[in-house]
């Protein structure tokens, strides 16, 4: 290789050490917005084959890719090329979507594990069993005066739970009155989540203390997004929420009444607006301030996977097998990729990179086109 090209190659990796996205939906606040933007037509980087299907949605952390699978597997790959790192058999399936923080990767299992990894070697740190199969991605809250934050999970067994990060002891557990699919989100203050309650759920960082419940009108298979006091999420009774945490009542709600169809997909919440995909097949695109419809996009299948904002565009997968992206504006179809497998997860994006796992085992990453090296 030409020095100018060894020199290029060194530089794309440092670029992607700082690239980032630690969580479902990029941040604490579940807000699926993306720090940057990805190219108007990306081209296909690499893929990785995993040992089964992918429902779980990647992260990204330190130039690394950190996802599990059917197979009970949480991988570690390299983000340049797509190379395994590491591999740590969990056990049961892998649906949760990883927590990359602080040097160690926080997973749980549909046996109802929940995993502390060291992100550098995939060694466990420490375990807790739960007493239901774990579904959502995990997050974390600092805690006053301790040094190891407190991670948060839900499960199946009606339970949120807060750890220690450190030592995996259980510091609180929050019980509800029916299962807890997605993850919880947080503003640092408070933390909130949904599930097959039918209720909004509003806690004290401090305490894991309910500070309020808010009844959503029907189950909650999603993530809620937590944005200046307001949360937002969809449920199964086709409707899109806009829950004020100050009030503590629904500032709107959205439902297409054209074409129907129940919210599994969480939402991203940008400046102006707010994204979510449907079972109806069609990405719903909505005013952030009111409510009121701006544009639909339709695929081939249901929306599943959480969409995500990058810069002026969205990016999103479909159960058509399809990897999209649009234009923020307008709705406009600017690309799109046939996987040919089914989308359920979510993708990640950071750093001008897309990746996103897929029913047929693979990881695919996606950027900008190579650049060819001199001769």
């Amino acid at each position: 290789m030409p020095s100018c090209a060894r020199k290029e190659e060194r530089k794309k990796v440092f670029d992607l050490q700082g690239a980032s996205w630690p969580i479902f939906r990029g941040d604490s606040n579940l807000s699926g917005v993306a720090a940057g933007g990805v190219p108007d037509r990306p081209v296909r980087l690499w893929t990785y084959k995993t040992g089964s299907w992918i429902a779980a949605s990647p992260v990204i952390g330190e130039g690394r890719v950190y996802i599990g699978s059917g197979d009970g597997k949480i991988q570690a790959l390299n983000l340049v090329d797509g190379n395994k790192v590491w591999e740590t058999q969990a056990g049961g399936d892998i649906e949760a979507s990883a927590l990359f923080l602080d040097g160690a990767v926080f997973v749980g299992n549909l046996d109802g594990d929940f995993f502390c990894l060291d992100a550098r070697t995939g060694r466990i740190r420490w375990k807790q069993k739960c007493d239901g199969p774990i579904h959502g991605s995990a997050n974390w809250v600092s805690r006053p005066g301790q040094a190891a934050p407190g991670i948060l999970v839900g499960c199946y067994d009606n339970k949120l739970y807060c750890f220690d990060a450190a030592a995996g002891a259980l510091l609180w557990a929050y019980e509800t009155g029916n299962y807890i699919n997605g993850a919880p989100a947080t503003d640092g203050r408070r933390i909130v989540f949904g599930g097959c309650d039918e209720l909004l759920h509003v806690l004290s960082v401090e305490t894991g203390r309910q500070e309020a419940e808010v009844p959503a009108g029907s189950y909650i298979p999603g993530s809620a997004a937590l944005v200046d006091s307001r949360a937002y999420l969809g449920h199964y009774d086709d409707k899109l929420l806009c829950i004020d945490l100050v009030s503590k009542s629904i500032a709107w709600e959205y439902r297409d009444r054209d074409h129907p169809g129940a919210f599994f997909s969480s939402p991203a919440v940008g400046s102006d607006r707010v994204l979510i995909g449907s079972r109806d097949g069609y990405l719903h695109c909505v005013d952030r301030l009111t409510g009121k419809k701006i544009w639909t996009f339709r695929t081939g299948e249901d929306v599943d996977g959480s969409p995500v904002i990058a810069g002026s565009q969205a990016v999103f997968g479909s159960t058509d097998g399809r990897l999209y992206l649009l234009d923020l504006k307008d709705g406009r179809q600017v690309w799109s990729y046939e996987i040919g497998a089914p989308l359920s997860g979510s993708p990640a994006v950071a750093g001008g990179m897309i990746v996103i796992g897929a029913d047929d085992g693979r990881v695919y990453a996606f950027g900008g086109s190579p650049s060819k090296s001199p001769m």
